[in-house]
């Protein structure tokens, strides 16, 4: 079976991968069972620019398919903050919930006709096929309104599920399973994009 590296260290989006994988023919290996301990320079100024640095850095150390993403929140209300910044915005020292609460106290008082938010992704896929390095980059997002209180269990890695609500679900996000959430996911989606390119990765 051929072998798919999932470059993140958030152990939350490896296993959600994991269960987006299933259906594809290949081992997803974490940066664990590849003995990779590096950190990636995160230091682009967009998702795409993230990811597509993650990926090739990912891929150069291990030698292997490599799926990268960067992702985080964008609130209309606040002109699209946290975004690129959503898992650095408020130090390094910040932790889950602090990310969640902050999000809450700087909509206080919003009106709820502009609460609009969404989780956006980008994932870039390196591969090679045929002796040539091939790279993919897609993007998805999903959108919610941001709720006027955190959902009480922040699940560790997921931060902003805890403040994003489903109005035609009458839900939080971090209410869903983890099966239902993946497959509502943002990264769902990106990976339906990325299908055919997987199918090529499982048969290569």
């Amino acid at each position: 079976m051929n072998r798919l590296l999932i470059a993140t260290t958030n152990s939350a989006k490896l296993a959600e991968y994991r269960v987006l994988m299933r259906t594809f023919q290949l081992e997803v290996l974490s940066l664990r069972d590849v003995g990779i301990d590096a950190e990636a320079p995160e230091d682009g100024a967009t998702f795409a620019a993230n990811a597509r640095i993650k990926a090739q850095f990912y891929f150069d150390r291990a030698g292997l398919a490599t799926l990268a993403d960067d992702g985080g929140l964008e609130v209309d209300a606040l002109g699209g903050a946290p975004g690129v910044h959503s898992h650095r915005w408020l130090g390094a020292d910040a932790d889950d919930r602090a990310l969640a609460e902050e999000i809450v106290r700087r909509m206080r008082g919003v009106e709820p006709g502009r609460r609009t938010a969404r989780l956006r992704a980008v994932a870039a896929l390196i591969f090679v096929e045929n002796g040539a390095r091939r790279e993919t980059v897609v993007e998805a997002a999903f959108e919610g309104v941001i709720a006027d209180r955190c959902y009480p269990q922040i699940q560790r890695g997921f931060p902003y599920r805890a403040v994003l609500m489903i109005p035609r679900r009458g839900c939080y996000l971090a209410e869903l399973g983890e099966e239902e959430a993946a497959i509502l996911s943002q990264r769902r989606s990106m990976v339906d994009q990325l299908a055919d390119d997987l199918k090529r990765i499982a048969k290569a």
